[in-house]
């Protein structure tokens, strides 16, 4: 079992986060929500897929498509940090990632099995590790993490982004 983050082990920024994952297993809902992605990629008309809730807002597919690309992110940041990486890591601008993305031109089935497919190499990486990688911390976006805060950051930032897609978007 991978003990929970103390506070001291990332940024404030993403408290949020963590707290939107009370379970004990992080593991097994990082294992749990691909199929959720996949339940709104298959209910959606691709006019919903592109919509958006207000104007400048994301579309559907580019909220799936940020989750994306912030899966990797977190997930290589968990990958070198486990593995002793000193080297402060970068942070990322998640709308200049989104405006230079596809996203919005790809079928959100596509994004969702992109999605699962990031994951699932994550989980491969975070499985093995033994309880001292779990505690190992570096520097990303110019903050102490942890690879175990980094597990929670992962299912947190998800289930934010996929309650926005229910509030927001109807999904």
């Amino acid at each position: 079992m991978i003990e929970r983050p103390t506070e001291a082990e990332y940024a404030p920024f993403y408290a949020g986060y963590v707290a939107l994952v009370p379970e004990a297993d992080v593991l097994g809902v990082l294992e749990s929500q691909p199929a959720e992605f996949d339940a709104i990629a298959g209910a959606l008309s691709v006019e919903r897929e592109t919509s958006r809730y207000a104007p400048g807002k994301w579309s559907v597919r580019q909220v799936v498509g940020h989750v994306v690309d912030a899966e990797r992110v977190f997930g290589y940041r968990a990958f070198c940090i486990s593995r002793g990486e000193q080297t402060a890591l970068p942070g990322f601008d998640e709308n200049d990632y989104v405006a230079r993305a596809t996203w919005a031109q790809r079928p959100l089935g596509e994004l969702a099995r992109e999605f699962a497919a990031v994951r699932a190499s994550n989980l491969e990486a975070l499985r093995p590790l033994d309880a001292e990688a779990w505690r190992r911390s570096g520097i990303a976006n110019a903050s102490p993490i942890s690879v175990r805060a980094l597990a929670f950051i992962m299912a947190g930032h998800v289930r934010h982004h996929l309650s926005v897609l229910r509030r927001r978007y109807g999904c």
